[in-house]
């Protein structure tokens, strides 16, 4: 599973022309399921998303998370960072999950990340979204597991 997170000061995600959601202070998580990926694989990325230290303590290090923040989080699907890119001018799939199990881990994590006491906002798994972000920082994090 693999997740880009960007640190943002404001964010939103809309389907169809329709805001989906907004968030304020917080996370953005691209998330990829990869076909080798379990319920496991998304308990694991979940614990060092909401752990990662990425916001800046009194002294501005990168020593707080989103939790000890009480940031919000924005979780949207994106399977092409699943995309194997390193032979030829064309990204490889094939690493990618098949939607049905894409879809399942990602309403797995979605509602894994809902019982953790942050605020949740979400895309929809497989539609074309319009994602806004004001990334602060910048700080992207590419994460693994």
């Amino acid at each position: 599973m693999k997740g880009l997170l960007q640190r943002v000061s404001e964010a939103s995600v809309a389907v169809d022309g329709v805001v989906r959601g907004e968030i304020g202070n917080g996370l953005v998580l691209f998330l990829a399921v990869e076909a080798h990926d379990d319920e496991q694989s998304a308990d694991k990325l979940l614990a060092k998303v909401l752990s990662y230290r990425v916001f800046e303590d009194e002294q501005a290090k990168m020593n707080l998370s989103l939790l000890d923040v009480h940031g919000e989080l924005m979780i949207v699907s994106q399977f092409t960072l699943a995309a194997d890119t390193r032979k030829g001018m064309r990204p490889s799939f094939t690493k990618a999950a098949e939607p049905e199990k894409g879809d399942e881990l990602y309403r797995y994590f979605v509602e894994q990340a809902g019982t953790r006491g942050v605020r949740i906002v979400t895309g929809e798994f497989g539609a074309d979204m319009l994602v806004n972000i004001q990334n602060r920082g910048p700080a992207t994090f590419l994460l693994e597991v």
